[in-house]
């Protein structure tokens, strides 16, 4: 299944534990290979992130795990403010 990427734009962003990191706010594009590099998340979970500090999030494409309803990125142990999550 192929998606434009204007239908990623406000799609929320959950690890696989369930935890809401945000949503697309923006899509990196390496227009020499042709490739998704990276989403740029925004509308962040103020449990997650200093929102202070941080204006959005990029994140990889290498670790989304699925793009539907919802973008699945893989939970990163340790990469947010809250080890609790």
């Amino acid at each position: 299944m192929k998606n434009q990427i204007t239908e990623l734009f406000d799609l929320k962003v959950y690890t696989e534990k369930s935890v809401f990191v945000g949503e697309v706010e923006d899509i990196l594009i390496d227009v020499e290979s042709k490739k998704m590099e990276s989403i740029v998340v925004g509308k962040l979970n103020p449990q997650l992130v200093d929102i202070k500090n941080y204006k959005g999030l990029k994140i990889p494409f290498r670790i989304i795990r699925s793009i539907g309803d919802i973008i699945l990125i893989r939970h990163l142990p340790g990469a947010f403010r809250s080890e609790d999550i």
